[in-house]
């Protein structure tokens, strides 16, 4: 099976090196977790969005998590954070150039999703038959 990199190399005329090849893999630990996937979605949808808010829209996300999250997506240039100088202190966040450009690469997760969602299904539920003791 050959691997990304490899992938990638075949498919275009610029061959990969080992800091692109270690960007990707940092870009995907870092993007591929549930917080900034979900973090994605909510801006991209939403627009502007206060800290709070967004935290209510993501759902189930702790203050701490959120924080971090938002944080590693503003120092890899996905999100602008904002801080407005009123009492009590007003924040919000928005998708830079970057952060919508990775969501639109993103969204064709959810597209699959939706296309094989009951191929998906099928096969959990097969697999759990097969895995019961006769």
């Amino acid at each position: 099976m050959e691997s990304i990199a490899e992938i990638q190399r075949s498919d275009s005329a610029k061959p990969s090196t080992p800091e692109i090849d270690a960007l990707v893999r940092e870009i995907i630990d870092r993007v591929a977790d549930k917080w900034t996937m979900l973090v994605l979605e909510v801006l991209e949808e939403q627009g502007t969005v206060r800290f709070t808010r967004l935290g209510e829209l993501v759902g189930g996300v702790s203050q701490k998590m959120l924080t971090k999250t938002l944080r590693q997506m503003e120092s890899d240039g996905l999100i602008v954070r904002t801080v407005h100088p009123v009492i009590p202190p007003h924040v919000d966040y928005q998708l830079t150039e970057l952060g919508r450009s990775l969501s639109e690469a993103f969204c064709g997760v959810w597209l699959w999703a939706e296309k094989y969602h009951d191929a998906v299904f099928a096969a959990r539920q097969a697999f759990r038959q097969r895995q019961r003791p006769a």
